[in-house]
């Protein structure tokens, strides 16, 4: 306890990171008012009453989750972040498939800065593509909710639907502006902290509603029990996150006068999960699909729909499982290339010892990639679908999301980033870091891991 304070007196001692941890809890409390703030022609007191035996599921289950809530709620930030996302990863993808991409992404700031602006631009896009589905489903399922059906005098549907549309795409900007301000004045990446901000706020009615649950149900040792698994699973999660394979480099030495230039041995660190959460979200977007066609009237009756959309089936959770281990080798082979990693080491006169320098040591990385990616990609669907697994053990559904999944990954690997970085600022400062054992390690990496 002593060594907690100490250093709380240490990092509020720190003026500029005093004043960023301020600018982040002021902007994220203008985040969380803003997913109270409902759409123009909603009532928020019907919509509560109808949400109330209401759980999403599938995928607009995980926009709810990342959202805070706000999905629900019929917010203006009910589209969150997740249509910037969206948009990044499909430049992402284009910078691998698309020549002229390629291009802008080698041109240093410069195309940095273009990339970055067509990605706000098709953000724009797929907001308001997002917007209209997102009023024309709260218009067919909750329609008691919206002024215009229930009183047409006081706003036409027209109306309803080109306003709401223009105030979601308003909503997700100034999201985005809200994560960049977090970014360049706050602590840690300003998108990561408000999507593990809207899971979090989830958190306490969940932790509730479970020790209700189990109180009036079961003993408080089962309840002991529960934690301490979550604990367990928490933990299993880190080691998931900062998990590395070091590569030895070594660098050739150069004399420069009366100076040594290299000379020494480095590590390239692999990340054994470098996809993140992406697998996850990849799946269950897939996984989304039946959910979606049962809808239909002529495949309601088939089993092998209805098997693929109940989360809690075996044949669902097995297919869910394959997917990820599949996507996450998809992920890891389109963001991190082994050419251009030896190519960079090259360039800088860095080398494998025992591997030829060029095509060699490419293989070399590419190798030690897919051996690391088999056991991290396994392990990532079995966190995946370890909530199930609470489920089946009588654990609340709104905490078990926390025993594993999406949710769990980002918020583990959010974390250790933000101490991270306020550890190097103690560091800076000749101060102790946040742990004795040694430095915290966030989930970037020299291989180009994705950070959730």
């Amino acid at each position: 306890m002593k060594k907690f304070i100490s250093t709380l007196r240490n990092i509020f001692s720190i003026e500029e990171l005093k004043t960023r941890i301020l600018n982040l809890g002021l902007l994220l409390l203008v985040y969380r008012l803003g997913t109270f703030i409902v759409l123009p022609g909603v009532d928020p007191n019907v919509l509560a009453d109808i949400n109330a035996g209401n759980e999403l599921g599938g995928l607009l289950g995980l926009i709810n989750t990342f959202s805070g809530g706000a999905f629900e709620r019929g917010s203006v930030f009910a589209l969150g972040i997740m249509p910037y996302i969206s948009a990044s990863i499909v430049i992402q993808l284009l910078t691998i498939a698309v020549p002229s991409f390629q291009k802008m992404q080698k041109e240093g700031e410069d195309g940095r800065r273009k990339l970055n602006l067509i990605t706000r631009y098709l953000t724009i896009a797929i907001t308001a593509v997002q917007g209209f589905a997102y009023l024309v489903n709260l218009k067919s399922e909750k329609a008691a909710a919206i002024i215009s059906v229930t009183d047409p005098t006081v706003m036409g549907d027209a109306t309803f639907m080109i306003t709401g549309v223009l105030v979601l795409v308003a909503g997700t900007m100034f999201t985005m502006w809200l994560g960049e301000r977090i970014t360049d004045r706050g602590i840690g990446n300003g998108i990561s902290i408000i999507i593990m901000v809207g899971i979090i706020a989830r958190l306490p009615l969940a932790l509730l509603a479970e020790i209700q649950s189990t109180f009036e149900s079961s003993s408080v040792i089962l309840l002991i029990i529960e934690f301490i698994i979550w604990i367990l699973v928490i933990l299993a999660v880190i080691a998931l996150v900062q998990a590395t394979r070091r590569i030895p480099v070594q660098y050739a030495k150069r004399i420069v006068g009366n100076r040594q230039y290299g000379g020494v041995r480095q590590y390239l660190p692999l990340k054994v999960n470098a996809a993140g959460v992406m697998p996850i979200i990849f799946a269950q977007a897939l996984m989304f699909l039946p959910a979606s066609a049962t809808q239909l009237e002529f495949l309601q009756d088939s089993s092998v729909l209805m098997s693929l959309a109940d989360p809690y089936s075996w044949t669902y959770n097995i297919i869910f499982f394959i997917m990820i281990v599949l996507f996450t080798y998809f992920y890891t082979a389109i963001t991190i290339n082994p050419n251009q990693i030896a190519d960079d080491l090259k360039r800088n006169g860095g080398f494998i010892p025992g591997v030829k320098p060029g095509k060699k040591t490419a293989n070399f990385i590419g190798s030690v990639m897919s051996r690391i990616t088999l056991p991290g990609s396994i392990f990532l669907g079995f966190v995946a679908i370890f909530p199930v697994f609470a489920i089946m053990f009588n654990v609340n559904d709104q905490f078990a999301q926390f025993y594993g999944g999406t949710s769990l990954l980002i918020m583990v690997g959010v974390v250790l980033d933000t101490l991270q970085q306020v550890e190097q600022y103690l560091m800076m400062r000749h101060y102790d870091g946040l742990m004795k054992t040694g430095r915290i390690k966030g989930r970037t990496s020299v291989g180009g891991a994705v950070t959730g």
